[in-house]
């Protein structure tokens, strides 16, 4: 149920003139955050080099290492020889410099710092090849079947590839799980080492484009000029990834053309029932009814023009038979949007009702009759 409603979403969605939005990215896609639910799409499984947008991977995986324990944000990394040798983007670490993990993280996200993507690395995974190993297997978790990951940093490397695709399905990844990289791919400006380094933000959209919430820039010789832009507006938040973009300017146009036609033309709605559900009753169970509750797919992605016209119909069983679990299906709470079926959302007991075993059921009746008499 929950894939055909994903399909579905993406069916009623893509029925729009998505065709009429042009950008000069020979590859590019659009995304909505809650749903992951394509909106444009151009050339998106195109295998390109994606240059430092890369570090979206090397981001998530330092952040999931933070959510179970393994690093803290106070975590102070030592550099090693080979994380202050990379080159290109970079805060000039030196060799045994030590900086927190909140402090790599500002410099990897505002700056693009490759030593201190390496430093996290390693910090992490214990080298950056191991690390790389791990890029690469959470990329096949993920479905990224267009990636392949040579390094942590997106510095040139033969059959370092990935899609416009793959990229907005880790991009994804990291801002509905971990919101909290916002602290960093927000900054303007900034600084480290006590204020004697500067930061200035390589995404221009976060100063100049509203509701803008990151995330990453790249750009080699190779790679040209790629991005993956984040945004947020009305509870929405958007992923636009522009791919050998042919300048700087150009890529940013590019992603604030696609998320400002999404931003235009779709809203989520939050599906919650207009009446309250109602409890079912249940049949040799230990209490005569069980309460539903809506189940998930509830958000709903819909063209702005439709959102204000859905209307709701419940479909309840008249009863469920003993033992009852948590989660059982009792009903369908389906969404029409004009005449199309917006969403199906599956209705589930909210709680367990275990059978009536015979002694309760004798101890029930003698209490009935006892009241009665």
């Amino acid at each position: 149920m929950k894939k055909f409603l994903a399909v579905l979403g993406a069916v009623l969605v893509l029925t729009t003139g998505a065709g009429a939005i042009e950008v000069s990215a020979p590859s590019a896609l659009l995304m909505e955050k809650e749903t992951g639910t394509v909106l444009f799409a151009k050339d998106e499984h195109a295998r390109l080099e994606p240059a430092s947008v890369t570090k979206i991977m090397t981001l998530l995986l330092v952040m999931e290492a933070i959510d179970s324990g393994q690093l803290s944000y106070d975590t102070v990394i030592t550099a090693s020889a080979h994380a202050c040798s990379m080159g290109g983007s970079q805060i000039w670490l030196k060799e045994n410099e030590q900086m927190t993990v909140d402090d790599m993280l500002k410099a990897v996200c505002v700056v693009s710092a490759n030593d201190c993507a390496v430093a996290l690395a390693e910090q992490v995974a214990g080298s950056e090849e191991a690390f790389v190993e791990r890029m690469n297997q959470r990329a096949a978790e993920l479905g990224m079947e267009d990636t392949t990951f040579q390094n942590a940093t997106g510095l040139p490397a033969e059959g370092h590839l990935t899609s416009a695709y793959d990229i907005a399905i880790m991009s994804r990844e990291l801002i509905l799980k971990h919101p909290d990289i916002r602290r960093y791919t927000t900054i303007w400006m900034d600084t480290l080492r006590n204020g004697a380094s500067q930061l200035v933000n390589t995404n221009k959209l976060i100063r100049f484009y509203e509701g803008a919430t990151g995330l990453k820039t790249g750009s080699t010789d190779g790679a040209l000029y790629c991005l993956s832009a984040t945004a947020e507006r009305d509870g929405m938040e958007l992923i636009s990834v522009i791919m050998k973009g042919a300048t700087s300017a150009q890529r940013f146009e590019d992603a604030k053309a696609l998320l400002s036609y999404g931003f235009s033309t779709y809203a989520l709605k939050t599906i919650v029932p207009e009446e309250a559900l109602p409890p079912v009753p249940v049949e040799l169970g230990t209490q005569s009814t069980v309460q539903p509750v809506l189940g998930e797919g509830n958000v709903l992605l819909l063209e702005k023009a439709r959102a204000g016209d859905l209307t709701q119909t419940v479909e309840l069983v008249d009863s469920a038979a003993a033992p009852v679990e948590a989660g059982d299906r009792l009903g369908t709470l389906t969404v029409t949007a004009g005449e199309e079926t917006a969403a199906e959302i599956p209705i589930l007991a909210g709680e367990t009702v275990p059978r009536i075993t015979f002694s309760q059921m004798l101890l029930r009746l003698l209490r009935t009759a006892f009241l009665a008499g």
